[in-house]
């Protein structure tokens, strides 16, 4: 349904921010390595001439630099603040946030999406172990895709 990229930095931030958030060091490091075996083409190279042409937050410059590079045509943030529109329109990049991305891959592929969610909700061990209670984890308060978990919620 489409084809995640991101820059060396982003699993390095990741990483970082996980264990800041209190993820056991183990946790990420199965995360990153699932994320490596499931998208093996996300890592995007050769960006890094580009990255000082850039117009947005510098210290963000090198997603965006990732972007053109790996000629993605959506950047999904949720940090939209420092990702002007003007920045990432003249290389013709739509900017969204996670749930309006989520929306538009339900719009486009309702049966997929529900395969997926079950799917990973099947893979649990602990809570979520449902499509309903993995929903309820996606809209939560500050999870940032209450409006895809609703519309999924109607769809069940």
């Amino acid at each position: 349904m489409f084809r995640p990229l991101w820059s060396d930095h982003i699993p390095a931030e990741l990483r970082r921010n996980l264990i800041k958030a209190g993820a056991k060091q183990e946790a990420v490091e199965h995360r990153l390595e699932e994320m490596a075996a499931y998208f093996p083409g996300a890592s995007v190279t050769g960006y890094e001439g580009l990255i000082d042409s850039m117009t947005n937050h510098p210290k963000d410059r090198h997603v965006l630099a990732a972007a053109v590079a790996g000629r993605a045509d959506v950047l999904v943030t949720e940090n939209l603040r420092d990702f002007p529109a003007e920045a990432a329109g003249r290389y013709e990049i739509t900017l969204c946030g996670q749930d309006d991305f989520l929306l538009g891959l339900l719009e486009l592929y309702p049966g997929e999406v529900l395969s997926a969610l079950r799917r990973q909700a099947s893979r649990y061990r602990r809570e979520p172990r449902t499509v309903s209670a993995l929903l309820g984890v996606l809209g939560g308060q500050g999870q940032g895709c209450p409006q895809f978990a609703s519309q999924c919620f109607a769809m069940l």
